[in-house]
């Protein structure tokens, strides 16, 4: 019989036809029984949750001569960036719509809200470094719609880190993705003051929770998980947040994890009065909230493990006077990342692309992490460039 089994059930001598999840990225030379342990560890590690077995031919006696060879024919990275974009731009476009029926009253169309979320998650399974290479890609005159956007992208990403259940995953991303809708009630001459508010001002601008909230409890279909993350975003473990002024254990763990994706963006994001923070210096921030009781320490932590030291998408410089593009993680060195070498800094020209594996050239090292508009130059523009030299 042929059934199709999750990769932690399966076992030596059971005779694999095909990978079924994630389907297109990896196909396999032929059809053949797992020989050993490491096989399947090589299944697992590449990211492969299900395959199809034909249970008449499996083995029970040792194997020694047979072995499954799987090809990748994942699109190359530029490749997926620019399907990671697509996605990334058609969620900014139903966050519009979504801002415009809460502003005139109307039901939220959750409908495509779970279609893109679940595009998302789906690219995030594949290759999660080529949304987070999207992430840096932003437009400081649209934080509003891009900032839920990201946030949902994060908490996905950090979901799967902590390898949460699919369906917990898909309701936290929707829950993201409509935390801030509450925004739209709050005068622009609030949201988009350059100094610091005042009391009255402060008070206004924290009546999006609420709004949010409303608006979310009025959409049909909504989860009460989404609906929890979402009211939980601006909740601190010292009870000093709001809305409501829970603390340590009134605050879920997905409460926790949305508050930690959120401030992590507003860091890292540029808007039209002010420069958003280097990837590394948002993390010093993370951590200095959670000493403060704001946000939980251990989950810092793990969101740091989950985007790298050096996150995907981020810009460094090399001590070779160059700036380069964090493509990939060394799991086994985490401060030497794969980096794509791609302007020189003496004289000020872009140069052609040079994978770097910092891991293995001890010439080359990070002097910090930087943001593009430090140097007149924009994420987009580099990531164009870089897709051209491909």
């Amino acid at each position: 019989m042929i059934v199709e089994q999750d990769i932690s059930n399966v076992r030596v001598g059971m005779y694999v036809l095909d990978i079924t999840y994630p389907k297109g990225k990896f196909h396999l030379t032929k059809a053949s029984w797992l020989e050993s342990e490491g096989v399947i560890e090589n299944l697992r590690s590449k990211g492969v949750l299900r395959v199809l077995i034909d249970t008449s031919k499996t083995r029970d006696e040792p194997l020694s001569a047979l072995s499954l060879v799987i090809e990748s024919t994942a699109p190359s990275f530029t490749q997926q960036v620019e399907k990671a974009r697509q996605i990334f731009d058609e969620s900014k476009n139903i966050q519009k719509k979504l801002f415009h029926a809460a502003k005139n009253g109307f039901s939220l169309d959750l409908n495509s809200v779970s279609k893109v979320t679940d595009e998302s998650i789906e690219i995030i399974f594949n290759n999660p470094d080529a949304l987070s290479c999207v992430l840096n890609i932003r437009h400081k005159d649209e934080y509003l719609l891009e900032h839920s956007v990201a946030v949902s992208v994060l908490i996905t990403m950090f979901a799967f880190h902590m390898k949460l259940e699919r369906e917990v995953v898909s309701q936290l991303a929707i829950g993201a993705f409509l935390h801030d809708v509450g925004k739209i009630m709050v005068p622009d001459a609030i949201l988009n003051k350059p100094g610091k508010l005042t009391d009255k001002e402060f008070d206004i601008m924290k009546s999006h929770a609420t709004h949010s909230i409303n608006t979310i409890k009025k959409t049909p279909g909504v989860s009460a998980l989404s609906l929890e993350v979402a009211a939980q975003h601006h909740e601190k473990l010292n009870g000093e947040g709001y809305p409501n002024g829970l603390k340590s254990n009134e605050i879920s763990i997905y409460g926790r994890m949305i508050s930690i994706c959120d401030i992590f963006d507003a860091l890292t994001s540029s808007r039209c009065y002010k420069k958003g923070y280097s990837q590394v210096k948002a993390f010093s921030i993370l951590r200095a909230l959670a000493k403060e009781n704001q946000l939980d320490a251990d989950l810092v932590d793990n969101f740091i493990q989950c985007l790298g030291v050096y996150p995907v998408g981020a810009i460094v410089q090399l001590d070779s006077n160059r700036l380069a593009i964090v493509e990939s993680h060394n799991k086994k060195n985490p401060v030497r990342p794969k980096v794509k070498a791609f302007y020189r800094l003496d004289p000020k020209q872009f140069e052609m692309a040079q994978n770097i594996d910092l891991a293995s050239m001890e010439t080359e090292h990070i002097v910090k992490c930087v943001r593009a508009d430090e140097f007149d130059l924009n994420m987009e523009q580099i990531i164009e460039y870089l897709a051209r030299e491909g």
